[in-house]
């Protein structure tokens, strides 16, 4: 008698697979709700942050009597856009504009050099006591401008430095936060890169400036970033340590434009797009720069 194998069910059939956890029509449509509710919330978020930056570009384009009056206008029906001419002739405001591009691209390029060696230095190499000058490096952070505020002016007048760029500038070339920032992204360069660039006659500079520097583009960029925007927003340093309208820089000029007749107030709007405008241009261009240096690090492989 044969048994026809083929014929007989195997001992153990396979099971039909289970769907995964949370699978199904009526948890796919879960995520859309939570994505709704999230869309809702950056939505209201976004406008509660644009709201006062509209109503200053608004503003900027409406005579001074539609400004102080009610209703307020949400929307200018007849733009006055010689408010915008006045605050750069009138106001000086090509001057002073010059004058924060030359300072704050002073600053980033004295940050981020002087913070991509002492990052290099703290990360990579070897020297007595390094953690705690490292130490010392982010107690600078936790130190109150307005403490060293007045040791500082004293310092640029004895230095014969007072009412010129050097100023406004040298003060500001190095930070700590700029260090730290970098030396976390530096610590994540592998060793082995660090072995090979021996091998091949690398030195400390060629090894920074050919492989440290551009895997560390994203969070060099993003410091950069923060020292422009930190120069650019000064406003009391430049107003102490210079006299002349020639130094003055855009902060100063939206003050001075402040302190005219109440005719003026839609030319102090304008000037305050116009020293925005550079900043939301910087941000928008630079926005996915900004978030890769800020994240660089963050996951390890």
């Amino acid at each position: 008698m044969s048994v026809d194998v083929e014929a007989m069910p195997p001992a153990h059939a396979a099971e039909p697979p289970e769907p995964p956890e949370g699978s199904g029509p009526v948890a796919g449509r879960r995520p859309w709700a939570r994505v709704t509710v999230r869309y809702v919330v950056l939505i209201v978020l976004a406008a509660i942050v644009l709201f006062p930056i509209y109503i200053t570009v608004v503003n900027s384009l409406l005579k001074p009597v539609d400004i102080i009056s009610r209703p307020i206008k949400w929307f200018p029906t007849a733009p006055q856009w010689g408010n915008y001419a006045d605050a750069w002739s009138n106001g000086h405001f090509s001057r002073y504009l010059i004058n924060s591009a030359i300072v704050a691209a002073g600053i980033t390029l004295g940050q981020t050099v002087s913070a991509v060696l002492a990052a290099y230095a703290f990360a990579f190499l070897e020297f007595p006591l390094r953690r705690t000058l490292f130490v010392v490096f982010l107690t600078t952070l936790m130190i109150p401008g307005e403490v060293t505020f007045f040791t500082n002016v004293n310092t640029v007048r004895s230095l014969g430095w007072y009412d010129s760029y050097a100023a406004l500038i040298v003060p500001f070339l190095a930070t700590g936060f700029g260090a730290f920032l970098l030396r976390q992204s530096f610590m994540t360069v592998p060793n082995d890169l660090r072995e090979a660039a021996a091998l091949d006659g690398y030195g400390h500079m060629r090894f920074l400036a050919r492989i440290v520097v551009p895997i560390s583009r994203p969070a060099i960029g993003a410091m950069g970033l923060f020292a422009f925007l930190g120069a650019w927003n000064q406003y009391l340093w430049p107003l102490v340590v210079t006299k002349s309208d020639r130094l003055r820089t855009v902060q100063i000029g939206l003050r001075a434009l402040r302190g005219t007749q109440i005719d003026q107030i839609s030319v102090t709007y304008a000037g305050t797009v116009l020293a925005f405008l550079p900043i939301a241009i910087i941000l928008v261009v630079f926005s996915k720069q900004l978030v890769r240096g800020l994240t660089a690090g963050a996951v390890k492989g």
